[in-house]
Parts: C-alpha cells; sequence; structure tokens
C-alpha cells in the first residue's frame, strides 16, 4: 500500500511540475542478441571453425523487416552488407556465420576465411540501410565462455 501511495504522489508531483516521467528505450528494430566470438577448438581457419564464430540478430518488431543495405560490422571495420534476398520476419532471428555456406531463411554467411570477431576483445555494430546505427554490442573475453548474450 506504502509502494501505490508513494507512486500516486510522484505522478501527482511530476503532472503538477509538467515533468515527464523517463520512458524506457524502445528496443531497436535489428537487435544483437549474441556473438559467439571464440569458436571450439584451434583456430585454423577451417570451414566449420569459421562458421561457428557468429553473430546472432534479433527483429523485435511485429513486422518483417526487409535486411538489404542493412550492415554488420566489427571495431577494425570488417562489414557485411545483407542482399536483396533477405527478409526477417517478425520476432525471428537470423545468424551470421563468419565462413562460407548457403544463405537461407535463418543464417547467411560472410564468406570469409579469415576470422572477424577478436577473441580478447571486440564490438558488434549494427547499422540501417541509410548507415544509421541501429544497436551495439560490446564484450572482454572470459576465460569461462566463449560467447556473450547482448
Amino acid at each position: 500500500m506504502r509502494l501505490a501511495s508513494t507512486l500516486t504522489a510522484l505522478l501527482a508531483t511530476a503532472a503538477t511540475l509538467g515533468t515527464a516521467l523517463p520512458a524506457q528505450a524502445a528496443a531497436p528494430a535489428l537487435q544483437i542478441v549474441k556473438i559467439y566470438y571464440d569458436s571450439p577448438g584451434a583456430d585454423r581457419r577451417s570451414n566449420s571453425s569459421l562458421n561457428a564464430e557468429y553473430i546472432t540478430l534479433l527483429n523485435t518488431t511485429g513486422k518483417a523487416v526487409a535486411l538489404e543495405g542493412w550492415s554488420v560490422r566489427d571495431k577494425t571495420g570488417y562489414t557485411y552488407e545483407f542482399g536483396a534476398d533477405v527478409l526477417l520476419a517478425a520476432k525471428k532471428r537470423i545468424t551470421l556465420r563468419t565462413g562460407q555456406g548457403s544463405d537461407g531463411s535463418s543464417s547467411v554467411y560472410w564468406n570469409r576465411k579469415q576470422y572477424v570477431w577478436n577473441n580478447d576483445q571486440d564490438t558488434a555494430y549494427v547499422l540501417n540501410r541509410g548507415g544509421k546505427l541501429v544497436d551495439s554490442c560490446s564484450y572482454k573475453a572470459r576465460s569461462t565462455s566463449a560467447y556473450v548474450n547482448c
């Protein structure tokens, strides 16, 4: 009961002063949810090892997002740009794998022969087709994990 009366008083005070309470920030349309930066085993640049390094993105909106022209990049500047045929359904995830493969509805491939994500620390950026930063995620490696949930 005390909490309810305190909240009521706070709202009344804010209304009297003409002050709005801070709103929670809206989730970006395309949000980074996971970066698997240190693929299992030795880093020998095999395609299976490269594909075990990835970043997963989530469409947080209630509608499909055409990802043509959107991009993902790291702090060094390695950049992947989504092609015209990538449509991410509402509330669905897509995984961008570093190595080579055939793009599908749940995974796309950078088609690199070298790793992107640094094993010690890095930052991932998602930019919309206009080049505006939509989301980012930074990490510093821990000895107990090879990935970060953003």
